[in-house]
């Protein structure tokens, strides 16, 4: 298990494009989750549809859905220490890119994704279900939060930045 303190750059640096936070949001008595990431520097997110919360589904979600980025976007995911993430190391395989860990009871060391979840609390509330979220549904969630405008990134959308990176013949750094 890699911690985070083994990520070569501290967790103020978002400099370098392709550094992703992750987590499951957990539905109504620990019954249902969707997995959330979000790239450091973009604030692109990035849902998980899961059928159940267990490491074998995360697994396999989560490549499906990150595999069709370019390396130089799929650097690293930092994640918490909890149990959905006990194939890290066939994920950091298959994705080619390492999985950190956070500290124990560390939440701020994803801020970001901690920022994120808090933003997707207005369309999944804590206390439901959320097993009954569509795939499609979910994507149309990501679509209205990535092409919202948010302040930290002078009123553009993460959409709009993760485009010019994907089409950027050097797509390591964002450009302000």
């Amino acid at each position: 298990m890699l911690s985070i303190h083994d990520r070569p750059f501290p967790a103020a640096d978002r400099s370098e494009a392709g550094h992703w936070e992750g987590d499951l949001i957990i539905g109504d008595n620990h019954l249902s989750a969707i997995g959330t990431l979000v790239e450091r520097t973009t604030r692109m997110v990035r849902l998980v549809h899961l059928l159940r919360s267990d490491a074998d589904s995360l697994h396999t979600a989560l490549v499906a859905r990150m595999q069709d980025l370019p390396p130089t976007l799929m650097r690293s995911i930092t994640w918490d220490q909890g149990t959905e993430m006990a194939r890290h190391l066939a994920t950091a395989d298959k994705l080619g890119a390492p999985v950190y860990f956070c500290d124990s009871r560390s939440p701020w060391q994803r801020g970001t994704n901690e920022n994120t979840n808090g933003l997707l609390r207005d369309y999944f509330p804590k206390g439901v279900s959320l097993a009954k979220h569509s795939a499609s549904h979910l994507l149309a969630v990501e679509h209205e939060l990535n092409h919202r405008p948010r302040i930290v990134l002078q009123d553009r959308c993460p959409a709009d930045l993760f485009a010019a990176l994907l089409t950027s013949q050097s797509p390591s750094v964002l450009r302000r």
